[in-house]
């Protein structure tokens, strides 16, 4: 890193993606890493009128920042982990996972509200099909509206729409943003399990570029979070999912006499909530091929318990609107 000045970090312009970004320099700048940012718009910010699974790219978040890293414009960047892609494009890596906040998802309402006492026909808005099939499985009577653009938007949208009894966010960026006091209820996961990787940071890194991967990994990265969410891609990786389908992922560390496990809870459920396969593994997990299988092993399970049907119901459902602009 002696032959430039500084690491040029890549991120989206959002309120938390800027929040995030700075909380990754801090790090770096206080091992003595200088950086500088940069903004960069994506196709999930260039497009804001059109439900998330309709845009046709499985990058959403995240193509433009890679392109300008392949490019050499940005040495590294940073990203809500949920939103990378399974398979990152050539020649980029994780260079490291920090620490993970909550990874729950947050009802929010416009004042105190309660998972127990939603209303019968109540409103619930959300841009996820993940949440939508979990809320119409756990309450049919529920009806879900889209809702697109960043934490403080979609708050301002909730404010001033009184037939919304609520929205759903992730718990970790309202957290993050200090908007924590919003938040009615952290939603258990029997309730609402989570997408894989919700919660944690990711810092991307082109493969080649060593110094910069060192410096990040040795400044950001903590294992035990990383071991867990890895755990949860590869399970979705081997359902061939995205940040789009109704496939949800929680992985932790539970103690045990002869040493910790980690276990691994995974769900698919069809976009009407009317169909859902989930179940639960774990396993001695100390290195990442150990928690690679973990992820593998019960997404083959719930494959052939039903999953597979589920998905291929969903791909044949959701059509792209938009492409790439």
């Amino acid at each position: 890193m002696s032959a430039r000045a500084g690491l040029r970090v890549g991120t989206r312009g959002s309120a938390l993606a800027l929040w995030q970004t700075e909380r990754i320099r801090e790090l770096l700048n206080a091992a003595g890493h200088p950086t500088e940012r940069v903004e960069i718009r994506t196709t999930g910010d260039l497009v804001q009128d059109v439900p998330l699974s309709r845009i046709g790219t499985a990058a959403l978040f995240t193509r433009q920042i890679d392109e300008a890293m392949l490019a050499g414009r940005i040495d590294v960047a940073v990203h809500s982990l949920k939103d990378l892609p399974t398979e990152l494009p050539v020649g980029i890596v994780i260079a490291a996972i920090g620490l993970r906040e909550d990874a729950s998802d947050a009802l929010v309402g416009r004042g105190p509200v309660r998972w127990s006492e939603l209303p019968p026909g109540a409103v619930i808005a959300t841009s996820s099909l993940r949440r939508k099939a979990q809320l119409l499985h756990a309450r049919p009577d529920i009806r879900a509206d889209d809702i697109r653009g960043n934490v403080d938007t979609r708050l301002a949208k909730l404010d001033r729409n009184p037939s919304w009894s609520g929205i759903l966010l992730a718990t970790a960026g309202l957290v993050r943003l200090g908007l924590d006091h919003r938040i009615g209820e952290r939603l258990p996961s029997r309730v609402m399990l989570p997408a894989p990787g919700q919660g944690a940071l990711a810092v991307t890194a082109r493969a080649d570029d060593a110094a910069a991967i060192a410096a990040v990994s040795a400044s950001v990265h903590h294992e035990p979070s990383a071991l867990a969410v890895l755990a949860e891609r590869a399970f979705l990786r081997r359902l061939e999912g995205g940040c789009q389908v109704p496939v949800a992922a929680l992985a932790s560390f539970e103690p045990g006499a002869g040493g910790a496990t980690l276990g691994l809870h995974g769900r698919v459920i069809s976009l009407g909530g009317d169909r859902m396969v989930e179940g639960r593994e774990s396993r001695p997990a100390r290195t990442r091929e150990d928690a690679d299988l973990l992820g593998l092993s019960l997404a083959e399970r719930l494959l052939a318990d039903g999953a597979a049907g589920i998905l291929a119901d969903v791909r044949a459902t959701v059509a792209p609107a938009v492409s790439e602009p």
